[in-house]
């Protein structure tokens, strides 16, 4: 009973005239941003981080949160019509997607999709709305040795179930915990790698780091496509799908939502991840696994489904144990520690509003989004021809004005400027932003629960693994790099063994 009181209090939240403006913002924003290829969520989160200070916490978290989810939504119409995804998430979309729409059949591929999106963000919603606040009841009883390993195990996570190189993402992990030390330390006060600056004796801005990796990294990367893309097709036409769409799409939805839900929950998941998984188990259950690539309506709904339901479940572990899944996720979390809440096991009890406001915001925002995709495809796909170069400039223009504001410091513009190189020499190099931003957020949390822990242990790091719950999380670290490095050895023979063949195969 306490649940659904609990609910009916974000909800009352949720629904004030302020906070519904910026859920249907964040919704719109996230679509939109979808639509256009170039910037992406990370990106966009990334450059209104200064726009959070101005906000209540809870009100700036929705729009946050909309434009997360929402995003998922717009990088199909892109996924569809141009078979070039908005977002990472979407790659899989393309594979069936641009295909029906060749066929004339872009509505229903939309529609569908749209269809999908809301059923899996529901399905997903709901299980977040009964699981979050038994876990972060769980998640009190947890002490030092246990946010040690918990930390390490999200690192570890995003790092192995990232897109690129795990060993370019254990680089990454560990540049960003070297920068989260920079400045004084939290137990002496002495300074660390601040090279005499004043202005490092705080620690590297987290608004600075990330809209410079993220924001103006992608700016810089975007002006570089010089390709030019068209649509299939400026008018899209029967978006609501015929009996027969839905019914060979409705199986596919259901699992996705299931699949997607379950790997959100998982530090790393992400979108991209779930939807790869979706359509890997729609083809292997096909009686025909030879239709897909060629206009499956199952290789859209499946994959649409999963990544809007995982974007939904990333929030588990960062409303429950303060950990962020993804670098999305992170930038949210940099969110709320920026209005000097920390996410994690008090954060229902002691912020109740925010807890129990986002989650009934999740409700109306994917309510909104089903709105906002069905009937508004054809205004949403003119956006299409906004020239990059003039976008890249107007956001490159929004961000450095922004983060001056925040701290009216110029060195924190310079921070912007070079973490902006170095994430575009990321982007060109293979090199995630991800892991490092992760880590960087999470740094201060791990270096100081592991001094807490050698105090009460007094320098004894058997601690870590005569706890019960601390030695679960370790050993589930052992596993996991244990399983990497078989799949990765395997892969490694398996390619050997096509090139040890290839010249045999040449002379035939």
């Amino acid at each position: 009973m306490d649940l659904f009181n609990d609910l009916a209090q974000g909800f009352t939240v949720a629904l004030d005239p302020t906070n519904l403006l910026y859920v249907f913002l964040g919704a719109l924003i996230g679509t939109v941003i979808g639509v256009m290829p170039g910037l992406g969520p990370t990106a966009t989160i990334a450059l209104l981080l200064p726009l959070t200070y101005s906000l209540e916490p809870t009100t700036a978290v929705i729009m946050l949160a909309g434009i997360y989810y929402g995003s998922m939504y717009g990088g199909t119409i892109t996924s569809v019509l141009l078979r070039l995804p908005g977002e990472a998430a979407s790659v899989v979309t393309t594979f069936d997607g641009y295909q029906m729409a060749k066929q004339g059949r872009a509505g229903p591929a939309l529609g569908t999709a749209a269809i999908g999106s809301f059923i899996g963000g529901t399905v997903s919603i709901i299980g977040l709305t009964f699981l979050a606040a038994p876990l972060a009841a769980v998640a009190v009883t947890f002490g030092p040795p246990e946010y040690v390993a918990v930390t390490v195990l999200g690192i570890l996570l995003v790092t192995y179930l990232s897109t690129g190189s795990a060993i370019k993402g254990l680089c990454m992990a560990g540049i960003g915990l070297f920068l989260s030390t920079v400045g004084q330390d939290p137990i002496t006060g002495t300074t660390r790698f601040t090279f005499g600056q004043i202005a490092l004796f705080d620690g590297l801005d987290f608004v600075a780091v990330a809209m410079g990796l993220f924001g103006v990294g992608e700016i810089l990367h975007s002006l570089e496509q010089t390709d030019t893309v068209k649509a299939v097709t400026s008018r899209v036409k029967n978006i609501w799908p015929s009996r027969r769409d839905l019914r060979e799409s409705s199986g596919a939805i259901v699992r996705g939502s299931g699949l997607g839900f379950l790997i959100g929950i998982l530090p790393g998941g992400g979108g991209t991840i779930s939807s790869l998984a979706s359509y890997a188990v729609e083809k292997r259950r096909a009686k025909d696994p030879s239709r897909f690539g060629r206009g499956a309506i199952e290789g859209v709904a499946g994959p649409e489904t999963a990544n809007n339901a995982s974007s939904t479940s990333a929030f588990i572990p960062l409303l429950t144990l303060g950990i962020p899944a993804n670098a999305v996720i992170a930038l949210i979390f940099g969110a709320l520690l920026i209005q000097d809440i920390t996410p994690g096991p008090q954060l229902v009890s002691e912020h109740p509003d925010v807890f129990w406001g986002v989650i009934a915001s999740m409700y109306v925002g994917n309510l909104v989004l089903l709105l906002l995709n069905i009937p508004l495809v054809g205004v949403f796909v003119q956006l299409l021809r906004v020239r990059q170069a003039v976008l890249g400039a107007f956001a490159l223009i929004f961000t450095m004005a922004g983060v001056y504001s925040i701290n009216n410091d110029v060195f924190d513009m310079w921070v912007v400027l070079g973490f902006g190189v170095l994430g575009w020499l990321m982007k060109k190099t293979g090199f995630e932003p991800g892991p490092l931003v992760l880590a960087f957020v999470l740094g201060p949390i791990l270096e100081q629960s592991f001094r807490q822990s050698m105090l009460i242990s007094g320098g004894d790091l058997s601690v870590f693994v005569t706890r019960p719950i601390s030695a679960a999380f370790f050993v589930a670290m052992f596993l996991l790099v244990v399983v990497s490095a078989l799949i990765a050895r395997r892969r490694r023979r398996a390619f050997e063994a096509l090139s040890e063949g290839a010249p045999l195969d040449a002379q035939r």
